[in-house]
């Protein structure tokens, strides 16, 4: 029996439990797939805890990367042994899982099953947030809170080859080093110093273009008055928790500023602009432009502590789960 991560009833990482499942069969348009790594994502807690409400019983998790090991009816361009990567597909960690073909993608040589799992929900939030949402140019000045984290280092980077000076906020000297490697020009460390007087300072009261803002309630207030006006607030996260509602004429007070609240699904939602979200980010990943960092490797039956680490600003980068 192949074992994976249930959710029976909301709350704390406690109530994730490593079970037995039934083995599962492909339907038309799927593919079975062994996991081979598993993605840790801030939204699995926010289900996890009921935050966004799912159906229970329900297994955990919606990225990874595997092989092939079954094919339904209908499925074009895959076959039994390939490897693939995915996100969005529910039940992800498991030691196998459902995948539908249409959200797989073939992992092309030179990338690892680890680099794979980690990249995909991370890296294609990262692209469209520097593509996309608030389109980078080169001279653009932008601010990167949580520039340690999985998204973070990623967009960092994206945002350092798109031409931009890239200021990151983070809480310790480790994590520091870490948005330095992957290019940032500047580092504040919020726990010392206040990070929007430190922005208006480096940036000569002027401000920045754009905010990525993955923090939400703690830094939302500071984020909106560091934009230049014009500027971009882009809240794709709320991991401090969510913000309370906001009166519009506070972006017309600060500069006719704009506010956007992008989730993923809306920026890949047709194969072609996944085809080429994730082709761009292989691409880098192959010819060494784009490092993405592994910060740790969990067990799948220890879940729970993945969860508790995560949730405990206690990791850098992405974390897997490794049945």
């Amino acid at each position: 029996m192949p074992k994976a991560v249930l959710v029976r009833e909301t709350g704390g990482p406690e109530v994730l439990e490593y079970v037995d499942v039934e083995p599962r069969k492909p339907g038309a348009g799927e593919l079975v797939v062994a996991v081979r790594a598993a993605g840790v994502n801030y939204i699995d807690t926010y289900h996890r805890s009921g935050q966004y409400p799912m159906e229970l019983p329900f297994r955990l998790g919606s990225e990874g990367a595997g092989v092939v090991t079954a094919v339904g009816e209908d499925v074009t361009g895959f076959a039994v042994g390939d490897r693939v990567a995915w996100h969005g597909a529910g039940g992800s960690y498991a030691e196998e899982t459902v995948v539908h073909a249409a959200g797989a993608l073939h992992v092309p040589e030179g990338v690892d099953d680890d680099t794979a799992a980690a990249t995909l929900l991370q890296g294609l939030t990262a692209h469209y947030l520097a593509a996309s949402t608030y389109p980078i140019h080169a001279g653009d000045t932008v601010l990167v809170h949580a520039a340690a984290g999985g998204v973070g280092l990623l967009l960092t980077q994206l945002a350092k080859s798109r031409g931009a000076r890239v200021i990151g906020t983070v809480s310790t000297a480790e994590k520091e080093a870490l948005a330095r490697e992957a290019g940032a020009d500047e580092v504040i460390r919020y726990t010392e110093v206040d990070f929007v007087a430190e922005v208006k300072r480096l940036t000569d009261g002027v401000g920045v273009h754009a905010v990525y803002d993955g923090v939400g309630k703690d830094t939302f207030d500071g984020s909106l008055s560091v934009l230049k006006p014009r500027g971009y607030l882009v809240l794709y996260g709320a991991s401090s928790g969510p913000v309370p509602p906001v009166d519009p004429q506070r972006l017309n007070a600060g500069g006719s500023l704009f506010l956007t609240r992008p989730t993923l699904g809306h920026y890949v939602a047709t194969r072609e602009e996944l085809e080429w979200r994730a082709g761009e980010l292989f691409a880098a990943i192959q010819d060494g432009s784009l490092k993405v960092a592994v910060g740790g490797r969990y067990p799948l039956s220890e879940a729970h502590r993945a969860h508790e680490d995560l949730q405990g600003r206690k990791t850098t980068a992405k974390l897997l789960l490794i049945p």
